[in-house]
């Protein structure tokens, strides 16, 4: 069966799983992918959470960054809660701690993530950038990595029918990449990556809804993060050869950027040991204007062959 959705259908879908819903008392519900399987995405659950400070945060003012640490992970299928608590608000700046949690069975809900986002009143400020975007390919000359993604799984053998879907779903994120990530690549290279992403349609104006924009790219920030930590390894987690996940998530927030406007994402890995990869981003606007910052370490291990179980 062919899916039809369109473009603007995706997008939709996108801004339905990232409005999170009031229940009062400081909780906030998430929804589920539509037709998810295995473990939520970390940026959704992020993303989410952001989502639900930015619903309780002061009047006036806009995240500017947050801090979360995955505590464990989230299963598709299952409402997240989103517990809020304002611990700081001041004049300029304001604090929210936010805890997700899902219920598995008749089990207690258990925390998945916490989360801390800061918040400031817009002001003037001495401004300086230090961080000149990379001098890469253009998106239009780049093929989606929708395409790439097909060529991968043709060129593979024994390839499951859920991994074929996962690779294969339609996405409400677009991004074409200039180098070879972790799944295209068996050669170990430097480092570094750096992909171009944006929404596949249109998203409300960014005066109508900034939290939205902010929103959508801490979604986006978890795309291809870790997997720069693999590079130098010449392993991947869709050959069957890493086992990892995120263990934290950091995003500042510099100057207000357009998610539906393509931004590039510039990502290297300084360092991987004891079990662990550390992975910095940068996110560009066409304007070469440093948007954001992102900064991430998870778990990153060889996979155990069968002879070694």
């Amino acid at each position: 069966m062919t899916d039809t959705k369109t473009p603007e259908d995706l997008v939709a879908g996108l801004i339905r799983l990232l409005t999170v819903t009031d229940k009062g008392d400081g909780h906030f519900a998430g929804r589920q992918q539509p037709g998810g399987i295995g473990r939520v995405f970390g940026g959704q659950v992020v993303a989410q959470a952001l989502q639900a400070a930015q619903a309780s945060a002061p009047d006036g003012m806009e995240a500017h960054s947050l801090h979360a640490y995955f505590l464990r992970g989230g299963r598709e299928g299952i409402d997240i809660d989103y517990s809020v608590a304002a611990d700081f608000d001041g004049r300029s700046f304001a604090n929210r701690r936010v805890v997700a949690r899902q219920q598995v069975g008749d089990d207690e809900p258990s925390a998945i993530l916490n989360l801390t986002a800061s918040f400031q009143r817009p002001e003037e400020g001495l401004e300086h950038a230090n961080s000149v975007m990379p001098d890469v390919a253009p998106p239009e000359d780049l093929l989606p990595d929708s395409e790439l993604r097909k060529r991968f799984l043709d060129a593979m053998e024994n390839v499951s029918d859920v991994q074929r879907a996962l690779m294969l779903r339609p996405r409400p994120i677009e991004m074409r990449t200039s180098d070879k990530l972790h799944w295209m690549n068996a050669e170990p290279k430097p480092p570094a990556a750096h992909s171009w992403f944006r929404t596949v349609a249109p998203l409300p104006a960014i005066e109508d809804n900034p939290a939205l924009h902010r929103a959508v790219i801490a979604y986006a920030s978890d795309f291809t993060l870790l997997g720069t930590s693999a590079l130098p390894h010449g392993l991947s987690w869709a050959r069957g050869e890493l086992k990892g996940a995120s263990l934290d998530h950091a995003i500042w927030f510099h100057r207000p950027a357009r998610a539906d406007e393509w931004l590039l994402y510039a990502t290297d890995s300084p360092w991987s040991g004891g079990g662990r990869g550390f992975n910095r981003g940068r996110i560009f606007n066409r304007d070469g204007e440093l948007v954001a910052s992102v900064a991430q370490e998870g778990v990153i291990r060889r996979a155990k062959g069968k002879d070694e179980a």
